[in-house]
């Protein structure tokens, strides 16, 4: 984790408005980008960079990427680093939308992950109506969707832990599609890597037999080490990415990211090029990825049903 060095005295009030960012000839684009995992900063120079060039906008060309990577207590203060030297857009990553919102209301910001409408940032997915628009990734529907697979695959589990990030819950999705499964759902929230340990050895305590991995970056950029320990508490796992699968987990189902990523890229180009974000819709996903690791189902003795088998786009064996 890195910072840049702060700027002192400026602030988000430097930022132009929106009216006075249209395209204009041979000019020089800044994007910012807020994110608390590197991997996320990392999946945008591989996806959504390329993606701007092809629309005609050229890192070291006519693109500057101006990018910032800290924990979630350091977000306010590098957002307020990224405003002050007046960007086009920021895109803003997961847990970072919040105090990217709350740092401006003027410069555009494109979220990517959390959902606007949920959050109270947007009017809605057709027209945001503020500074505002982005992908999302759906996450709570899809968690309910990622439960109703793991106990497709292993039927006979009742018990399903969920890992969750600090001061956060399951999705009320969720705690409905468990109700209607018959599932007890334990939850077992962690604030830093540290805590997962600990984590699964409540899981444990408590007879949790199966584990739901919330979509968080942090998860992401910690995918192994949850599997590891996961695959030692003899846990089935179902996580949210398909790429997940070849990290150790059972189960990886989630919206196509690359697809994602893309469009993405498309709305920056549309801000670029003068398009106020209120007029942008916000986007979600409309085609997902499932991943199955045979090797981790071996690992745990398990026998995954041929229904489940036949469903998935990858098998890792």
């Amino acid at each position: 984790m890195w910072r840049r060095k702060f700027i002192a005295g400026l602030a988000g009030m430097v930022a132009l408005p929106l009216t006075a960012r249209a395209q204009r000839p041979n000019r020089i684009y800044r994007l910012g980008h807020l994110a608390t995992t590197s991997e996320t900063e990392a999946l945008t120079r591989q996806i959504t960079l390329p993606e701007l060039a092809r629309l005609g906008f050229v890192e070291g060309r006519n693109l500057i990427f101006d990018a910032r990577v800290d924990d979630s207590d350091s977000l306010p203060a590098l957002m307020r680093e990224l405003l002050a030297a007046q960007p086009d857009a920021v895109v803003a990553i997961g847990t970072a939308l919040k105090p990217a919102a709350a740092a401006t209301r003027t410069v555009p910001v494109v979220a990517f992950g959390n959902d606007p409408i949920v959050l109270g940032l947007a009017a809605s997915y057709a027209r945001p109506g503020g500074n505002i628009t982005g992908v999302v990734i759906a996450a709570d529907e899809l968690e309910a969707k990622r439960l109703s697979i793991l106990l497709e695959a292993v039927p006979d589990r009742r018990r399903v832990a969920a890992l969750v990030p600090a001061l956060s819950g399951v999705s009320e999705a969720v705690r409905k599609a468990a109700a209607g499964l018959g599932i007890e759902i334990l939850v077992f929230p962690v604030a830093a890597p540290s805590e997962y340990p600990a984590a699964f050895a409540a899981m444990r305590a408590q007879g949790a037999q199966a584990l739901i991995i919330s979509a968080l970056p942090q998860f992401l950029r910690d995918g192994r080490q949850l599997a590891a320990l996961a695959l030692e508490g003899r846990l089935p796992t179902v996580c949210e990415w398909a790429e997940m699968a070849h990290t150790g987990c059972l189960i990886g189902h989630g919206p196509n990211r690359i697809e994602l990523r893309k469009r993405m890229a498309d709305q920056i180009a549309q801000i670029f090029r003068g398009v106020a974000p209120r007029d942008i819709p916000i986007e979600r996903p409309t085609s997902f990825e499932f991943a199955l690791n045979l090797r981790t189902a071996k690992s745990l003795d398990l026998i995954v049903p041929a229904s489940v088998l036949t469903r998935a786009d990858e098998v890792i064996e």
